[in-house]
């Protein structure tokens, strides 16, 4: 069997490689999951979990680490992973859990929910860069796996898209912070935003940014709930 926890970078033969050789040996169903916001300062972390179809007329030509990807690309493989997909599933953790719990934490919790939501189950699961226990299943921690496993860039994906699409959502409710823009990541224009007007409500009041920029200020007025667009598992 595989080790559950030892990172390995695979790149002959494809995003597709991995995959097929943990199912010929016996791992029929292989999930891959990621997540998108660990580095914003603002906005939702979202995780994805998606199984991907063993045959190979199903494969998606060009399926990578989304960052690499441009946002018209994304839009496309995001419906074709959809299409494609035998089992998938979105979790959004807002700004408010991130603060209570830390960014770690609510990271693996993501990954762990949106695991546990597929149908059918994963009988092996692929992470991207560092593990996630407790889903009851084997899994491997794969270095860059984002670019090297299918599952894991289709999930790349899936959370990217959803991601974006909630911070477009929120950029409508507070549009002094231009959040369609830089979608709540610490670029110039934000913090300068962040220093003119103050902490929102879906702000990470623990960030020291966001705190320095929120001393002596009351938060921004208003609050929108933070969902998925579109079907959180199928």
């Amino acid at each position: 069997m595989l080790s559950p926890s030892r990172p390995v970078l695979r790149v002959d033969g494809g995003v597709y490689a991995l995959e097929r050789a943990l199912q010929r040996r016996g791992f029929l169903v292989v999930a891959g999951a990621d997540e998108a916001g660990r580095g914003a300062c603002a906005g939702p972390l979202v995780a994805a979990a998606v199984v991907l179809p063993e045959a190979k007329r199903a494969e998606i030509e060009g399926l990578t680490d989304s960052k690499l990807l441009t946002a018209a690309t994304r839009d496309r493989m995001y419906d074709q992973v959809l299409a494609v997909a035998v089992a998938h599933a979105v979790v959004v953790i807002g700004p408010e859990e991130i603060d209570k719990r830390g960014l770690h934490v609510c990271n693996l919790t993501a990954m762990r929910r949106a695991l546990a939501a597929l149908q059918p189950r994963p009988s092996y699961v692929l992470t991207d860069g560092f593990p996630v226990d407790g889903v009851g299943v084997p899994g491997l921690a794969v270095w860059k796996g984002d670019q090297v496993a299918a599952c894991v860039a289709a999930a790349s994906v899936l959370a990217k898209v959803s991601r974006d699409r909630i911070m477009t959502q929120l950029d409508m409710v507070y549009p002094q912070y231009g959040f369609a823009l830089h979608k709540g990541y610490g670029t110039a224009e934000h913090q300068a935003a962040l220093e003119e007007h103050g902490p929102s409500p879906v702000h990470r009041r623990s960030y020291q940014n966001v705190a320095r920029a929120g001393r002596g200020r009351a938060v921004t007025q208003g609050m929108t709930e933070l969902t998925a667009p579109g079907p959180l598992r199928g």
